[in-house]
């Protein structure tokens, strides 16, 4: 219609959300990313799938907040995925990408047309496969090295150039046996802005608006390149959510996004700041000498028994479906075992129910079906206001905190001040 167009012009912003005109960018630029392909029917999957090798993460062509994204393990989850998308949207294809289990990392940057500004390099607890919006974010990372560090602030350097962006720019990256591969990239604002521009102090809105309108970055006082990181504090982002308040919800965190909010918690470690964040967030650490109830699906049992072992340590008890304890007694812990809902047991629920049970730890073999004993399950757990913990790398902080028996005394948490100034 030919309206002026500030900052990033329409047909970088499609070249972005295209993703083949992106992956030509990449291939250009020679970046990395997970393997996939665009394909169009249930045989082609299925085959696409078998040469990327499992688990694979499927989704639709157009999608908004993660909606209807699943990492399929086996070729019977992805068959069943595919029949069902293909009969919702026969017109568009689905996307099969290889899914790699790393550590996801975000960036926002702000860039002039020459040169960037990145406020801060942002760590995700939760590995790739969690939506970023339900991801614990860290600030400064903690396990990040310099070399990864270094290809992120060129690669995020080299893409908004050849973008030609003008202002924002997110880009989620996954680390991966020591390399780097994109995610996605979004020309755009993202929501982990108004988090990182509290905790670096730099008004990253402010600046990206006024390089949209000509400024150069060099010339407003915060300087290009990576911002310095604190070396006295920690800040963490953790998602808040409603599913308590919204009855036949799934409560598992995956690829589509759920949270509703979030807090901010910023300590002088990052046992202290993840503690001050879960609190915030309504999240419930078990007492001292309490009781697990763990339903863990079986790709994630080997990663459970090593976190299983820190609270085993400390005096926790555990009660656990079959699989889950034949699991933990192999590993020499003791654990109670109980029979499955669909087995026509219903100890579960009354455990649940009861209060005997301080947290429930529970990995799903399929989110979002209700037919199925996990669902069930973490139902029942939030409707009775039971902490329930879905992903390892979550449990694994817990873990950690109560390792270091950290209370809210320890903290400071009301005398906090700001820590930006110290």
């Amino acid at each position: 219609m030919g309206i002026p167009v500030l900052g990033t012009q329409p047909k970088q912003v499609d070249a972005a959300e295209d993703r083949e005109k992106f992956d030509e960018v990449l291939e250009k630029l020679q970046i990395k990313r997970p393997k996939g392909k665009a394909i169009w029917s249930v045989e082609e999957g299925l085959q696409i799938a078998r040469e990327l090798e499992y688990p694979v993460l499927v989704r639709p062509s157009y999608v908004l907040g993660g909606q209807g994204m699943e990492i399929t393990y086996e070729e019977e989850q992805l068959s069943r995925y595919l029949v069902n998308a293909f009969d919702r949207d026969p017109e568009n294809p689905v996307l099969i990408d290889r899914y790699l289990m790393g550590r996801e990392i975000e960036v926002d940057a702000i860039c002039d047309g020459e040169n960037i500004l990145i406020p801060g390099i942002m760590e995700h607890l939760e590995r790739a496969g969690i939506h970023s919006g339900d991801s614990t974010t860290l600030y400064p990372s903690v396990n990040i090295c310099e070399d990864i560090k270094e290809k992120i602030i060129t690669c995020t350097r080299i893409l908004a150039k050849e973008l030609q962006v003008l202002g924002m720019i997110n880009i989620q990256y996954i680390e991966y046996k020591n390399d780097l591969y994109i995610i996605e990239v979004n020309p755009r604002s993202s929501r982990t802005v108004p988090y990182i521009s509290k905790v670096t102090g730099v008004p990253i809105i402010d600046l990206a608006t006024r390089c949209m309108l000509g400024d150069k970055l060099s010339d407003l006082g915060y300087g290009t390149g990576l911002y310095p990181e604190p070396e006295n504090f920690f800040a963490v982002k953790v998602p808040v959510f409603s599913t308590e308040k919204l009855p036949r919800v799934e409560v598992s965190l995956g690829p589509e996004m759920k949270s509703t909010g979030e807090v901010l918690g910023i300590g002088s470690t990052i046992e202290e700041a993840l503690y001050k964040g879960f609190i915030a967030a309504g999240k419930k650490l078990p007492n001292k000498k309490g009781t697990i109830f763990a339903t863990i699906q079986k790709y994630d049992q080997d990663e459970f028994i090593e976190i299983a072992k820190c609270f085993n340590e400390l005096g926790y008890k555990f009660i656990a479906t079959e699989g889950t304890a034949k699991k933990l007694r192999e590993n020499g812990m003791d654990v109670r075992e109980v029979g499955k809902l669909s087995e026509g047991s219903e100890e579960i629920v009354d455990l649940i129910r009861s209060g005997e049970v301080d947290l429930l730890v529970n990995t799903p073999t399929k989110g979002n079906d209700s037919t199925r004993d996990g669902f069930k399950i973490r139902r029942h757990a939030i409707e009775s206001s039971l902490q329930i913990v879905t992903s390892l790398d979550t449990l694994r902080a817990m873990a950690e905190i109560a390792a270091r028996d950290l209370t809210i005394a320890d903290t400071s948490i009301f005398n906090m001040g700001d820590k930006r100034d110290e």
